[in-house]
């Protein structure tokens, strides 16, 4: 039985895999940061390791079999360092993952009352087109800056550090790679890139060229199989049996929830409005098929997150690494499942492929889904400068959520003052009124 509904799509099985690999290979990063960015919380980076993979897991098979959509699910990067950085560190950890749990729930009850549904098919076109783009130049940036290319200082002053290390040249070539590849057609061009590169650098590695040291860890994995780490330490059960809630008042422990719930729900909104200019999630009124289960199995994703331990999962944007691949239905995010479930095992060798490798994919993805910026009328500076300030800020404020308040913010602004008041959607209005505070948490 074709429950994935291949031949509807006219997509094949060996497409589906490539582009659920892609992902997975696009994503695994999480798997190291994640732990470490939570660790500094108090967490057993071990026990978070292995929850890292179980709420990917959990969420992204929920994605697959509630919506038949490719995309993968794993805890939101920026989401777990404000819990970490801000809310366990001022709380403690178990605070913050008791919020994030609360929170999950009241996201699962918002996806079953359509609030998120609403908020999403409401969003102006060309304020789609350009969250598109943002998120594709978002992505971009991310490459080049985990490729050593471009440098992060401190207030987010961005630099650029030049082609002189093997890293950043391989990245370079990667991305050469991947464009000739992508030319002729080749089934899997961004899995072959990654592999290509990763293979290109153990060879610098070998011969001298790519220097090991503390800070530069070897591409060459010194085992093959590991085993994980139990999650009991870290699970919210163990959070609520341990929290002492005399160090935080009820209204302080209120706002945490809901500012873990505006992050948590714009993240996904702008990834949603971002893929359905990708792949064939709309019908002939613009409006997302299946919204409701699929905002339904990214809410459970986050219950199920901070059941094991670990921050709000969410819809992660790399999934469009998978769709510019050919990924159209739920078999991609089932194929990316299983290597999550198999990095609970063979950590050492996945982990060991580095961000050079990873970064070519990224510049790409980026590419494809910043081609949505021709479709944005600039004619008209009530729809242009709204799109404008989306696509700018989301890389240069390091912040999707930002781009998408900054947008729907100006939008609803110039609508009003220029007389158009009837362009705006009445639940544009609440919509902005929500950012207007989510501004001031």
């Amino acid at each position: 039985m074709d429950i994935f509904k291949l031949k509807k799509n006219n997509i094949s099985v060996l497409t589906e895999i490539y582009a659920g690999i892609t992902i997975f290979m696009t994503v695994a990063y999480i798997l190291i940061i994640n732990p470490e960015v939570l660790s500094s919380a108090g967490m057993d980076k071990s026990a978070v390791f292995t929850a890292t993979i179980l709420a990917s897991i959990i969420g992204t098979l929920c994605m697959a079999f509630f919506s038949n959509y490719p995309f993968v699910l794993v805890p939101g990067m920026g989401i777990n360092i404000y819990f970490a950085q801000t809310v366990a560190k001022e709380y403690g950890w178990e605070i913050a993952l008791c919020a994030v749990f609360i929170e999950g729930v009241i996201f699962v009850l918002i996806s079953l009352i359509n609030v998120r549904e609403n908020i999403l098919n409401i969003v102006p076109k060309n304020l789609k087109y350009a969250v598109g783009t943002g998120i594709g130049l978002f992505i971009a940036f991310t490459g080049l800056k985990n490729s050593g290319i471009i440098v992060v200082g401190e207030n987010f002053a961005v630099s650029f550090s030049g082609i002189k290390d093997v890293g950043s040249c391989l990245t370079v070539i990667g991305i050469i790679i991947i464009g000739v590849m992508s030319y002729y057609k080749v089934k899997g061009s961004m899995l072959w890139g990654i592999l290509i590169i990763y293979a290109m650098g153990i060879g610098c590695e070998l011969i001298g060229w790519y220097n090991v040291s503390d800070k530069v860890p070897s591409l060459i994995p010194k085992e093959i199989v590991s085993f994980p780490a139990s999650v009991e330490s870290v699970s919210v059960v163990k959070a609520f049996e341990a929290v002492k809630f005399d160090g935080i008042s009820l209204f302080d422990f209120f706002v945490v929830i809901i500012s873990f719930l505006f992050a948590d729900l714009f993240a996904t909104v702008a990834a949603f409005i971002g893929f359905s200019e990708k792949v064939s999630i709309t019908d002939e009124k613009g409006k997302v098929k299946r919204l409701r289960r699929a905002l339904l199995a990214d809410a459970v994703g986050t219950v199920a997150g901070a059941a094991v331990g670990v921050s709000s999962t969410t819809t992660c944007v790399e999934s469009a690494a998978g769709i510019v691949q050919g990924g159209k239905t739920g078999l991609t995010s089932i194929t990316a499942a299983v290597l999550f479930f198999l990095a609970l095992f063979f950590s050492p060798l996945l982990l060991s492929i580095p961000n050079f490798a990873i970064a070519p994919v990224l510049v790409i993805t980026g590419l494809s889904m910043a081609d949505s910026v021709v479709k944005i009328d600039f004619s008209d500076f009530t729809e242009s400068i709204p799109a404008f300030l989306t696509i700018i800020t989301m890389p240069f404020s390091g912040s999707i959520v930002n781009g998408l308040i900054l947008g729907v913010l100006s939008y609803v602004i110039l609508k009003v003052l220029t007389g158009r008041k009837k362009d705006v959607n009445i639940i544009m209005y609440v919509v902005a009124f929500v950012f207007f505070i989510r501004l001031f948490l």
